[in-house]
């Protein structure tokens, strides 16, 4: 059974910085597609990263040069460091996997999921 569970959510100030992990089990998160992605109120779920078997990334134009997504074999666990936050970061935000190694930018192709960790940003 595949598990994924994020931390490291909170509350930032903005220009601030905050690390999520997910701890991911009963899947290999060297072999597939990984993704964070983030709600907020009222707004469809969107996609802020994904990383693909290869390790290569995408980041939409809201978040690039800001945030980094990045794994650990060894621990099974996906990253996302967010750093100059601002306001408009703050949502909900989920770890998301895929049954391949290629990535999708779209959430409908992700196959399992974390509960989330919700992400503050004040000003």
């Amino acid at each position: 059974q595949v598990q994924l569970v994020e931390s490291g959510g909170g509350s930032a100030q903005a220009g601030g910085s905050l690390r999520l992990s997910c701890v991911v089990s009963g899947y290999t998160v060297s072999s597939y597609c990984m993704g964070w992605f983030r709600q907020a109120p009222g707004k469809e779920r969107e996609g802020v990263a994904n990383i693909n078997s290869a390790a290569n990334t995408w980041y939409p134009d809201s978040v690039k040069g800001r945030f980094t997504i990045s794994k650990d074999n060894a621990k099974n666990t996906l990253y996302l460091l967010m750093n100059s936050l601002k306001p408009e970061d703050t949502a909900m935000y989920y770890c998301a996997a895929r049954s391949v190694a290629y990535c999708h930018t779209e959430k409908s192709f992700y196959n399992y999921w974390g509960q989330g960790t919700q992400v503050t940003v004040s000003s």
